[in-house]
C-alpha cells in the first residue's frame, strides 16, 4: 500500500525528522523493511520520543509487530525557555500556578511503570512454566533461598528463556541509563556556541545570548587575534588535517616547534605532543607502569580520571594516598623498598574544588625515598608563573635559570622529573603534552600506544597553540586581570553568604550539596538569567558535595560580576539552598564552615599582581571584551591588557 506522503508532510513544521526528508526519501523508507516485516519508517517512529507510546499502545490493541527496541533516550538536552514551556503547557491544558505532575512527564513515569511491571510479569510468567527442577531446587534450603533471591534480581536483560534466548542489549543500555537517572548523575549537555567576536558570550541552541561563566578558556585565548590570524594562515598553506601518524606522513615541522615551545616552557630538554592531555596522561603513566619493572604508583585520592585510567592500564601495583596528606604520603612510600621504582602523581591545581598541590615538599619526598614525580599542570599552564609555566614555576618567580645552572642550583620546576600540560585550557585550542629528560620522552615516543597510532594534531592547531604559548610567556596582562576578577568575586560571594570550598587557585566552587539541586540551580541560571553554569555532580565530585563551578575571565567585567552575584543569591533564595553560615552550623562540608578552618592565602601575592608598583590591569568597568579588528604582529611586552583596551561598552 502506498503512502500518502501529503498527510505526513502537513507535520513538517513540527517534526525536525520530517523535515528533513523529502518526499521521496519518506516513500522509500515506508515501502523499506526494517525489522520483521515493519517498515523502516515505522521502525523510526517507534523510536521518536514523541509517538512511540502512542505508536506502540495502539500497536499491542491491533496486536501488530513492534521493534522491540527501547524507545530512543536524548543525548543531549536542551533547557527550554519559559515560552516553550507555556506554550506546551497551554496546549496540554496545563494552567499557570495549576499544581500536579507536569503530563509529560506523569506519561513518561506511566510508561515506565508500566515496562517494569511487564518485565516483572514476564519473569514470574517463566519461572512458573519451568517444569525441571533446576540445581538450586534440589539443593541446601539456603542454597535455595539464595539462588531465588538471585533470579528475581536478574536485570531484564540477562533473562534467558526459550521466548528471547538472546542477551537484550538495548535493555541493557537502558538499565545502566536508568542507574544514572536514579542517583542524580546522568549528565546534560547544553547546546553552547561561543562568540569570539563578543567572548565571553555565547548562544544557545534556541538562539539566546547569555554569558557563560565556567569556560575552561580561561584567559580568552581561543578568541585572541594573533592566534586566529596564525591558524588562518597556516591553514592556507598546509589543509585541515595531518595526514597521519607521527611516523606516517604526519610529522610536520609544526609539531617540533610546538614540542621545542613546551619544552622550554617548562625548562625541560624535550617534549612530546599528544591529541588531548587525557591522552597525553593516560599513555604517559600506562607505558611507565608497564615497563618499569615492578613498579609502584603513589597517586593523590584527588586525581583526574586520565591519571586513574592510566596507571590501571599499566596494572602496576598501586597505592593512594589522602589529598594533599605529606604525612600520609611519606608513611607509604617509608614502607616500600629504596631500590623499587616508584612514581608519584599529583597534581597542582584540582579543578573541581580549587586546591593546589604543596610541590616542593612532594619532591623532597620523592628524592629522600627515591621515587620519581609526575606533575599534571593542566589547570595552571598559562595561568601561573611569570612565563605561564605553572604552579612549580609561580614558586620561584624571581629564578634566574641561567645565572643558578651555572652554579648548580636547580628550581622547584627543576627538580620535578615530568610535567603534562593542555593546549585546550588557558591556551584555548586543543592538545596536550609531557615534558621530560630527552630519554624519557625518546622512550615515550618509541613505547606509547596512544601516541604512535593515532593521527597526529593538524598543523593548524599546532601553529595556533605554539603562539598563544610564545605570547603568554611575554605577556602577564591575562593572567593578572583573571586573578584580580577571581578574587573580586569571591569577596562579592562571601558578602552575600553564597558558600565557596575554598582554595587559593582561580577556581570558584559555590557549593550546593545535592544533584538535583545543583541541576535545577544550574537550569535557573540559564533559563531566568541567561547565565551559563554548568553543575558539578558525582562521579566528578563526591555525592553530598555536588556545585556550580564558576571561571572568571579577564572578559568579565565589574558589571557581568555584580550581575551574576545577584543572579545567584536569586538562585540560593527561590531554591531554599544552604549559606555558608548553614553549613557551618551543621559541622561544614567540603571545607565550608569547617570549625577549624584557616585562612586561605592567595597564590598569586600583591606584588606579582602589580597592585604594589601601579602595573596591575584595569578591570573592564562594563560590557564584554571585543576582538581587535588589527591584527596583532607581536606579543605585547608590557602589563597593558587586550581587554581592557578593546571593551564592548565599556565605561570611558
Amino acid at each position: 500500500m502506498a503512502l500518502n506522503v501529503s498527510n505526513l508532510a502537513a507535520f513538517r513544521s513540527s517534526c525536525p525528522f520530517l523535515a528533513s526528508k523529502s518526499n521521496l526519501q519518506l516513500r522509500k523508507m515506508s515501502s523499506a523493511v526494517s525489522f520483521n516485516g515493519i517498515s523502516k519508517l515505522r521502525a523510526k517512529a517507534e523510536v521518536c520520543p514523541v509517538m512511540h507510546s502512542a505508536i506502540r499502545t495502539t500497536a499491542e490493541k491491533m496486536g501488530m509487530m513492534t521493534t522491540g527496541c527501547t524507545p530512543k533516550r536524548r543525548t543531549y538536552a536542551e533547557v527550554a525557555d519559559r515560552r516553550t514551556i507555556d506554550e506546551i503547557h497551554r496546549k496540554e491544558g496545563v494552567a499557570p500556578g495549576q499544581k500536579g505532575t507536569c503530563p509529560h512527564a506523569s506519561a513518561g513515569i506511566a510508561a515506565a511503570r508500566r515496562a517494569d511491571k511487564l518485565a516483572e510479569e514476564h519473569a514470574k510468567s517463566n519461572n512458573a512454566q519451568s517444569s525441571q527442577p533446576t540445581s538450586f531446587e534440589t539443593g541446601p534450603p539456603s542454597t535455595k533461598q539464595d539462588a531465588k533471591k538471585a533470579a528475581s534480581e536478574t536485570p531484564p536483560s540477562m533473562l534467558m528463556n526459550s521466548a528471547n534466548p538472546l542477551f537484550d542489549y538495548n535493555a541493557f543500555y537502558a538499565e545502566e541509563l536508568d542507574k544514572k537517572h536514579k542517583d542524580k548523575s546522568y549528565r546534560y549537555f547544553n547546546n553552547i556556541n561561543r562568540l569570539a567576536e563578543r567572548f565571553p558570550m555565547a548562544r544557545t541552541g534556541s538562539h539566546e545570548e547569555v554569558t557563560v561563566w565556567c569556560s575552561n578558556d580561561y584567559l580568552g585565548m581561543g578568541r585572541n587575534p594573533l592566534v586566529l590570524d596564525t591558524m588562518k594562515k597556516t591553514l592556507a598553506e598546509y589543509g585541515a588535517g595531518a595526514g597521519g601518524t607521527r611516523n606516517i606522513a604526519g610529522n610536520n615541522a609544526l609539531h617540533l616547534a610546538l614540542e621545542a615551545e613546551v619544552a622550554d616552557l617548562h625548562r625541560k630538554p624535550a617534549g612530546l605532543v599528544f591529541s588531548s592531555c587525557y591522552v597525553a596522561n593516560d599513555a604517559t603513566l600506562s607505558t611507565l607502569g608497564s615497563k618499569l619493572p615492578n613498579c609502584v604508583f603513589l597517586s593523590d585520592a584527588s586525581n583526574h580520571a586520565s591519571m586513574i585510567e592510566g596507571i590501571k592500564h599499566s596494572r602496576a601495583q598501586k597505592l593512594i594516598f589522602k589529598h594533599n596528606d605529606l604525612v600520609d604520603l611519606e608513611a607509604k612510600l617509608a614502607a616500600l623498598p629504596k631500590n623499587q621504582p616508584k612514581i608519584i602523581a599529583f597534581e597542582s591545581v584540582y579543578s573541581m574544588c580549587g586546591s593546589v598541590a604543596p610541590i616542593e615538599a612532594i619532591v623532597e619526598l620523592a628524592e629522600k625515598y627515591g621515587a620519581i614525580t609526575f606533575l599534571d599542570e593542566v589547570h595552571a599552564v598559562g595561568m601561573y608563573g611569570p612565563r605561564g609555566g605553572g604552579v612549580v614555576e609561580h614558586l620561584d618567580w624571581d629564578w634566574n635559570y641561567e645565572q643558578a645552572r651555572k652554579e648548580g642550583r636547580k628550581s622547584v620546576m627543576d627538580r620535578v622529573d615530568m610535567i603534562t600540560g593542555t593546549l585546550g585550557k588557558a591556551y584555548g585550542v586543543v592538545g596536550g603534552y609531557v615534558a621530560g629528560s630527552t630519554d624519557l620522552i625518546d622512550m615515550l615516543r618509541s613505547f606509547c600506544p596512544g601516541f604512535i597510532f593515532t593521527t597526529s594534531i593538524p598543523p593548524v592547531v599546532a601553529a595556533g597553540a605554539r603562539q598563544s604559548i610564545e605570547y603568554q610567556k611575554n605577556f602577564l596582562g591575562d593572567r593578572r586581570l583573571q586573578q584580580l576578577n577571581t578574587i573580586s568575586v569571591k569577596e562579592k560571594l562571601a558578602a552575600l553568604d553564597i558558600p565557596v570550598v575554598p582554595g587559593p587557585s582561580h577556581i570558584v566552587p559555590a557549593l550546593v550539596g545535592a544533584a538535583d539541586l545543583a541541576k535545577e540551580a544550574s537550569d535557573m541560571l540559564l533559563t531566568k538569567h541567561k547565565i551559563y553554569v554548568q553543575s558539578i555532580n558525582y562521579p566528578t565530585v563526591a555525592r553530598g558535595e555536588e556545585r556550580l563551578r564558576i571561571t572568571p575571565t579577564p572578559g568579565h567585567s565589574i558589571e557581568s560580576q555584580d550581575y551574576l552575584v545577584n543572579a545567584l543569591d536569586d538562585v540560593w533564595k527561590t531554591l531554599n539552598l544552604k549559606r555558608t553560615s548553614d553549613w557551618a552550623a551543621a559541622g561544614g562540608r567540603a571545607g565550608v564552615g569547617a570549625p577549624d578552618a584557616k585562612p586561605v592565602q592567595r597564590i598569586w601575592t600583591d606584588e606579582q599582581l602589580g597592585l604594589l608598583d601601579g602595573t596591575a590591569p584595569q578591570m573592564l568597568a562594563k560590557g564584554v571584551a571585543r576582538t581587535s579588528k588589527e591584527t596583532i604582529t607581536a606579543p605585547p611586552q608590557t602589563a597593558n591588557n587586550f581587554f581592557a583596551s578593546n571593551p564592548i561598552g565599556a565605561a570611558a
